[in-house]
């Protein structure tokens, strides 16, 4: 399997992809290891969480290298990516004995009843490339300390950062036979589907994330399926200084080049405000800096992936043939990488592609909205239900809006953030089962019943 760079389209590393027969083997090593690391005490399993969070920060600046270099974030933001990483583990760590440990519900004289908190077993956690640190250790560090093994099978787009991954983790102390990492692309996610695992977890598209449900579904396992969206924002009409919302939203839907499943994705303004806020975003737009991932300042550079430029092109086309206006952008930059300017497109409408299918990509549509009913309609216009945010001067009138628009996540005066102390987890086709927050700890483990009498 070849990695390719996607700001210089040069191989920088060839890899061997897993075979089934390699991953049977690896399955088998888990299981094993498995036994003997749930046997470990809780405050040991912490103890190495809080050394692989000491290793992620020693060695910062080749990570981040290396994560640029396959993903083609910039530079910074890789930094910003793994800083993020380590304080989700903080959380995780400082939260697992309380979440994790058997839980009295209640006690007399004759009888106790308690809760336990089991491992699953040997779970199976198939990531995604734009967050490669972010997204995995929602998932791979809480399933540690519940005392799971885990097969981790990093994006074939991030699989150096996977491998770098799993020597740090052992490195601080994981077992050889606890953490492996599933090396290749389709095939080889594929080939994981058919393995006795004890439960799924995958991050990514809904396409992908309704294959892997149905596939495996007869084997009665957990599957958590965190997949993308189509976040909606809606900025009110008492707003005040306009400027400082532009900046914040603008940076709500191009940080990562777009490439964010709770990016800013649609944005709907009150009819008052329209005009102004449309000719800031277009300024703020314009002076972003574009240009090679390891250029200091840059902050829109090249995409991941190659075939979304093609997605993005068909999106700005069927915008444009319906109506909208296109401020700025719109097409590939003609060079060497994966460039795709940054786009505005105003006067967008729900029917447009920019409005329904997932983008992810560097490029929002504005639509002009009368009032809030309005807008709580077309934001609910969606398969999707994963963010959905408000700019407003009135919490009860941001309460009242988000009261009434089905997503998994609200913001008020804010807009893509994560916190590890809440669930993160999706409606409709943005997936369902949470990661993060006490519900993210117990994800991993199966609970029982026990009746002690005394």
């Amino acid at each position: 399997m070849q990695i390719i760079n996607p700001a210089t389209e040069k191989v920088i590393a060839d890899l061997k992809e897993d075979s089934t027969t390699t991953l049977e083997h690896k399955l088998r090593l888990l299981q094993f290891g498995q036994v003997k690391w749930a046997a470990v005490p809780l405050t040991e399993r912490i103890a190495v969480m809080k050394r692989f969070s000491a290793l992620l920060e020693e060695h910062t600046e080749t990570l981040a290298a290396i994560l640029t270099s396959e993903v083609g974030k910039p530079l910074q933001q890789s930094r910003n990516e793994i800083n993020g990483a380590r304080a989700r583990i903080k959380w995780l760590k400082d939260h697992a004995v309380k979440y994790l440990s058997d839980e009295e519900m209640y006690a007399d004289e004759k009888i106790s009843e308690v809760i336990s908190y089991e491992p699953l077993g040997v779970v199976c956690n198939i990531s995604a490339w734009n967050y490669p640190f972010l997204v995995g250790v929602n998932v791979f560090v809480p399933a540690l300390l519940a005392g799971n093994a885990v097969m981790y099978k990093p994006s074939e787009h991030a699989t150096l950062t996977g491998i770098e991954i799993e020597k740090y983790l052992k490195q601080a102390g994981v077992p050889d036979d606890v953490f492996h990492v599933a090396v290749g692309a389709g095939k080889v996610g594929k080939a994981l589907l058919e393995l006795p695992f004890d439960g799924y977890y995958f991050t990514g598209s809904y396409k992908t994330g309704k294959h892997i449900y149905e596939a495996v579904a007869h084997k009665m396992v957990p599957c958590q399926l965190e997949l993308g969206g189509k976040d909606p924002l809606y900025v009110a009409n008492d707003v005040t200084d306009i400027k400082s919302v532009v900046a914040g939203t603008a940076d709500g839907a191009f940080y990562n080049n777009g490439q964010s499943c709770c990016s800013v994705e649609r944005i709907y303004v009150h009819e008052d405000i329209y005009e102004e806020y449309v000719k800031e975003f277009e300024k703020e737009v314009k002076s972003w800096k574009v240009g090679k991932p390891t250029d200091e300042g840059v902050y829109i550079t090249v995409l991941t992936r190659e075939e979304q430029i093609g997605v993005l092109e068909a999106q700005v086309k069927d915008a444009i043939h319906k109506g909208a206006v296109l401020l700025t952008g719109g097409k590939r930059l003609d060079q060497p990488g994966y460039y795709f300017q940054p786009t505005v497109i105003r006067d967008a409408q729900n029917d447009m592609l920019v409005m329904q299918e997932e983008s992810f990509g560097p490029i929002i549509g504005i639509a002009k909205v009368k009032d809030d009913a309005e807008a709580i309609k077309l934001m609910n216009d969606t398969a999707y239900g994963l963010t959905a945010a408000v700019y407003t001067a009135d919490k009860e009138r941001a309460d009242a809006i988000l009261a009434n628009v089905n997503s998994g996540t609200g913001y008020w005066n804010c807009c893509d953030r994560v916190s590890a102390a809440l669930p993160w987890s999706g409606r409709k086709h943005s997936g369902f089962g949470s990661t993060l927050s006490h519900s993210g700890l117990r994800a991993f483990t199966k609970t029982k019943s026990l009746h002690l009498r005394k």
